[in-house]
């Protein structure tokens, strides 16, 4: 049975080292449930048994696509037992997978959902969410990478200005504007007066931000104005941003556009698009909903540049198969990446993986229309986006990807690369696109 899992399209039967280097080959044919699954799993070798939790994974999601609920209960079952938070890689990624399948069953009853979440109280805990975000940027080089890239596209576009103002959409990390402030100090011909506007839906947030940037500033005794706006992106006033005449205007954008794409599925619904089955995909780019009307916006600023940071993936599928395999494809590496650099039975990893991964995996697989935000998208989508919005492409500097690649090679794994893509720049983690980095600015 489990020879029959593993034949790939090539026909042969030879496992590779890692699950995530058949996957995308492998025959999709569903396997048949184990009718005592713990003590013959054990017996398998670990890229066999990840395997096999793939497969048990596609089966459940089709029966659950289907209204199959008994067969996906059957499924489910099986999962839980085979899965694990603290297990493998492929055990780990399962464990969440598994609860997103059963979170989306739940909520095709309502009343059952609501009556079952009715005493869980939400917690709008700060902290808690800066020190997950924080954890993410220690144990990944991707926002490391991400923050170098963006300010060495600023430092370029900004190459003699005196007068810079930098709008950071997610200001949630002092060190990427800590290390620019350093860089703007060291130009040959001095700093500019910088001001930084930063945009975030706790104050707290902005509060401490705005204390360490203003302290650096002061300690370099640069020009330095920190411009905080408490609001979420999509309520955003751009008003409040503040630009005026004469700055050289620069915007930062990591990882916050695709909560936009909510908005335009309902736009394609009302204008009567269908968006069931595989011609979702060959729909046009919306040129209205949030999204659209954010970019021109941003484009009605006139930033000499703006840099945008994103998952290069495709998670914004129209079926709950579409989007399953994809972004297991995707957590699957991600959570390689971790097994590759910390132990198991790490405290932190176990809160990335659950409170930042598991939730992003929860939005995609359980959730659907305006409650479905992490939608995200290749580069090459958005590229069609930003385009339509009135930008052209900047391609990040020799020097930028250069950095950036010793950067990786600083981190001490040979599992990540950067890849250029039409001038823009790929993270990736053996082979699998992850993130993706762009700098644009306005057309005339």
């Amino acid at each position: 049975m489990v020879v029959a899992m593993l034949q790939e399209d090539n026909g042969t039967s030879s496992v590779a080292s890692s699950p995530l280097q058949v996957f995308s080959t492998m025959s999709l044919t569903r396997p048949a449930l184990l009718s005592s699954p713990s003590s013959p799993f054990k017996d398998l070798k670990p890229e066999e048994r990840g395997l096999y939790l793939i497969h048990l994974l596609l089966t459940c999601a089709n029966h659950v696509a289907s209204g199959s609920l008994q067969n996906a209960n059957a499924a489910l079952e099986q999962l839980s037992l085979l899965s694990s938070p603290d297990g493998d890689t492929m055990q780990r990624v399962a464990a969440y997978f598994t609860e997103a399948l059963a979170n989306r069953i739940l909520k095709s009853w309502p009343g059952l959902y609501k009556a079952l979440n009715a005493t869980q109280r939400k917690t709008n805990n700060v902290s808690e969410e800066v020190h997950v975000r924080r954890l993410f940027f220690d144990m990944f080089p991707i926002l490391k990478v991400s923050y170098l890239l963006t300010n060495r596209a600023i430092l370029e576009a900004m190459e003699g200005e005196k007068m810079v103002h930098v709008i950071d959409l997610d200001a949630s990390e002092p060190a990427q504007w800590l290390a620019l402030i350093q860089d703007f100090n060291s130009r040959p011909e001095g700093p500019p007066h910088l001001r930084i506007t930063g945009v975030h839906h706790h104050k707290e947030v902005l509060d401490q931000m705005a204390h360490i940037l203003t302290e650096e500033a002061e300690k370099l005794d640069i020009p330095f104005q920190f411009n905080p706006v408490v609001s979420s992106l999509e309520s955003l006033n751009i008003d409040q941003l503040g630009v005026k005449t004469g700055e050289a205007l620069a915007v930062s954008s990591v990882l916050q556009l695709h909560n936009f794409l909510a908005s335009d599925e309902d736009i394609l619904r009302k204008n009567g698009y269908s968006l069931s089955g595989d011609s979702a995909s060959s729909l046009p780019l919306p040129n209205s909903g949030r999204i659209s009307r954010f970019l021109n916006a941003m484009w009605s600023l006139s930033p000499k540049i703006m840099v945008v940071t994103e998952q290069d993936s495709d998670h914004n599928g129209s079926t709950l198969m579409e989007r399953l395999l994809e972004s297991l494809y995707t957590y699957a590496a991600l959570f390689d990446c971790l097994e590759a650099k910390v132990p198991r039975t790490c405290q932190d990893r176990s809160k990335v993986e659950k409170m930042f991964f598991g939730e992003e995996i929860k939005n995609i697989i359980a959730c659907e229309g305006s409650e479905r935000r992490e939608r995200h998208e290749t580069l090459e989508k958005w590229s069609q986006r930003i385009d339509l919005a009135g930008f052209g492409n900047v391609p990040l500097s020799y020097f930028a990807m250069l950095q950036g690649r010793r950067l990786l090679q600083g981190y001490g794994f040979d599992g990540y690369m950067i890849k250029e893509e039409s001038g823009c720049a790929v993270i990736c983690w053996q082979d699998r696109p992850l993130y993706s980095v762009s700098a644009w600015r306005c057309r005339k």
